[in-house]
């Protein structure tokens, strides 16, 4: 608790002289949680009930210099699920980086991304516990206004520290279009190199200390219609079963997304197959359940949705190898989703007054189908066939203003989970929900949601009920109560209401939040990509303060 106020007064002190120097920009957040016992969601037998995630970042710029630090607290221990890394209170990251029109030049911890972050993504996200800079130096070269070259070298940062492998890559983007000054299309090329290079302690795998992965792709656009298609490869890299190095084996991956969009109509499609597409920069971590050391960002392209019941059963992209057992053998995924909007036009017949938005998204994914050999971790896979149902998901929403106060959304999900799939566990899940939202603007400032859910389910747990009521008494102050309730559970004793209910305050960079309640145990999502986070009880609160 100590270093967590320590941390608090520094933020504050140095808050004080940004205030007075335009140069310096400083950012602190903190999320903490005091645990509860409930005789529903179970006594908290973990150590520190308290716990508490801080983060202070500072960054300076001078002419065509910045510098930038970044420390972070986990006192008395990280909030539950986080990595057991994140266990103290340190410098996590610190750069020097100079930039001019030609070069642009970075030392210390650094985030990249090359292209759709297939190869390599490095990002930071603090809901998920996820943040795998690199630790190194890298160099970016504008010859033209159409060229961009860059190269990194460095090591991940896994906890306070970083991994032993190291990470080389290079990536070119060259705009053609502005080369052969084409004005009425686009046309964008990117071509990039990862490699990873660790000592593989094992003589009995045909596969090399440096492993290879390479990007190529092209995005291509004119008027309202638009394209890209990206495809990797990677080299021979061990296959890790029960923490067991079985056999070597190269992946793959394509990733095509084809769209058209004008005023009041939209379409996008995209197909994506990947094949043992895990990178990890200690092959160790592969399959860990923190998202440590993680290369790449392999994130599940389906529809990202908003409510408490809708994200219940979240895919999860499928990358990996495993041979679990005769029944249950994975190599990659298929698959890709479709997503439509339109609108009627106002002041007719369906529109209305105000118009009517409509959003239909369809997304299917399934495993590679193929010849496997489970004796020998050894398979051989068919290039565009669809093996092992894994997920579905048909959405359908509707947006309708009734009037200049009042205003809806409908919103219905048809879907299939594979859970001996996806979690590897037992069963299949269908479910279907349906969920009305409405706001009603009260004037000043205020306005009123409030909205019902409900799934519908013969599977796992069943069906589910659930509502939420949301008053903003202004712009920056808002309160609110929710309720999840798994009505429908064979087990009575775990028919359980998982209510919330807390307040935020919000003034420009500035927000201040506190909820108590429950929280359903199971996976939270952000950008397709998930934690796994346990049953409980207890006080939140969140606090983000910029200057």
């Amino acid at each position: 608790m100590k270093k967590i106020i320590v941390l608090q007064l520094l933020f504050f002190t140095i808050a004080i002289i940004a205030q007075e120097n335009d140069n310096i920009v400083v950012g602190f957040e903190s999320n903490s949680q005091y645990y509860i016992d409930d005789k529903k969601t179970g006594d908290f037998t973990e150590p520190n009930r308290f716990r508490s995630n801080n983060y202070l970042k500072v960054d300076y710029s001078i002419s065509k210099f910045s510098f930038g630090i970044q420390v972070e607290g986990y006192e008395p221990m990280s909030l539950l699920n986080y990595s057991p890394d994140f266990n103290t209170t340190n410098i996590a990251l610190y750069y020097a980086k100079y930039a001019s029109k030609k070069i642009e030049a970075t030392a210390g911890y650094f985030y990249e991304q090359y292209g759709s972050g297939l190869i390599l993504r490095s990002w930071e996200d603090r809901q998920l516990g996820i943040n795998n800079a690199l630790r190194g130096g890298r160099i970016k070269f504008f010859p033209t206004e159409n060229i961009t070259l860059s190269a990194l070298y460095g090591n991940q940062r896994s906890g306070f520290d970083v991994s032993d492998a190291n990470i080389y890559g290079f990536n070119s983007e060259v705009n053609i279009s502005s080369i052969l000054k084409a004005n009425s299309w686009n046309l964008d090329l990117g071509l990039s190199y990862v490699g990873r290079k660790e000592e593989k302690n094992t003589t009995d795998f045909n596969f090399n200390d440096l492993t290879n992965a390479f990007s190529s792709r092209l995005d291509f656009s004119k008027n309202n219609f638009y394209s890209s298609a990206e495809f990797v490869s990677k080299s021979d890299d061990a296959v890790i079963i029960f923490n067991e190095i079985r056999n070597a084996k190269p992946g793959s991956a394509f990733l095509f997304d084809v769209g058209y969009g004008k005023k009041g109509f939209g379409i996008n499609a995209n197909f994506r197959r990947i094949e043992n597409m895990t990178f990890y920069s200690q092959r160790s971590a592969t399959g860990n359940i923190y998202n440590e050391n993680i290369i790449n960002y392999i994130p599940a392209l389906t529809k990202q949705h908003d409510y408490l019941l809708t994200n219940i059963y979240v895919y999860q992209a499928q990358p990996q190898i495993s041979f679990q057992d005769f029944e249950l053998l994975k190599i990659g995924e298929i698959g890709g989703q479709v997503d439509l909007f339109y609108t009627l036009k106002k002041k007719t017949s369906l529109g209305g007054k105000y118009g009517t938005k409509i959003a239909l998204n369809m997304s299917y994914w399934a495993g590679l189908s193929g010849e496997y050999d489970y004796l020998n971790f050894e398979y051989d896979s068919d290039l565009l066939s669809f093996g092992e149902k894994y997920f579905s998901d048909i959405s359908l929403e509707i947006r309708k203003k009734w009037s200049s106060e009042w205003s809806s959304v409908f919103y219905y999900v048809n879907q299939y989970y594979n859970k001996r799939y996806v979690e590897e566990t037992f069963g299949n899940v269908k479910t279907d929900i349906f969920v009305s939202e409405s706001t009603y603007k009260l004037g000043a400032g205020k306005s009123l949601r409030f909205e019902a859910q409900h799934l519908w389910s013969k599977d796992d747990k069943k069906n589910w009920a659930g509502g939420t009521l949301e008053f903003n008494l202004n712009s920056r102050f808002a309160v609110y109560v929710n309720d999840i309730y798994n009505y429908g559970n064979d087990n009575k004793t775990k028919r359980i209401h998982y209510y919330n209910f807390g307040s935020s305050y919000t003034k420009g960079a500035k927000r201040f939040a506190l909820n108590y309640g429950r929280q359903r145990g199971g996976l939270i999502c952000i950008g397709g990509v998930c934690r796994f986070v346990p049953e409980s009880t207890g006080l939140t609160a969140n606090i983000v303060l910029s200057f």
